[in-house]
């Protein structure tokens, strides 16, 4: 780990669906908030607009109901059924970036890119997350959250591989 100050965040999955499907899935309004978020969080989206550009505002719960958090995605490019690379932070309910509520120095925005490799009919899903303009004191606290970042999108991966067999 170090004090690399690009370090990443990776994760992989194969999904039994092919790829239309799952980038349908995290681009489409009636089909993103079903399954995102870690086990037990719910997701309401009130804005999204999952193309170049645009913007998808909503806000999370958590499974006991007391945390409800804000989140903001700015899409910087989505291409058709390959790629969708956008900007995540935590914002107020009308959208401004503000810090994240369980820690002063988690980075305001962070970088993720997702790839849809089609294989023969299932699809390979690659996540990267990297911080942006982060300090090396949020660089550092992005690293130590990895394990948890971890098991979170696993969770959420989970939810999506139900969601597609529901769909398929």
């Amino acid at each position: 780990m170090g004090n690399n100050l690009n370090q990443s965040f990776e994760i992989t999955r194969v999904f039994n669906s092919p790829r239309e499907l799952v980038f349908k899935a995290w681009t489409e309004l009636e089909h993103f908030a079903k399954w995102w978020g870690p086990k037990g969080s719910t997701l309401e989206v009130v804005k999204m607009d999952a193309q170049s550009g645009g913007t998808l505002l909503g806000f999370q719960t958590s499974p006991d109901g007391n945390l409800v958090m804000w989140r903001k995605f700015e899409y910087q490019e989505v291409v058709d059924p390959e790629k969708v690379t956008y900007i995540q932070s935590f914002s107020d309910e009308q959208g401004n970036t503000i810090r994240a509520p369980f820690s002063t120095s988690w980075p305001l925005e962070i970088l993720n890119i997702i790839t849809f490799e089609d294989s023969k009919g299932k699809t390979v899903l690659k996540l990267k997350g990297y911080p942006m303009n982060a300090s090396a004191e949020e660089q550092e606290s992005y690293n130590g959250m990895a394990p948890k970042l971890q098991q979170d999108l696993e969770e959420t991966f989970d939810k999506l591989a139900d969601y597609l067999v529901f769909l398929s």
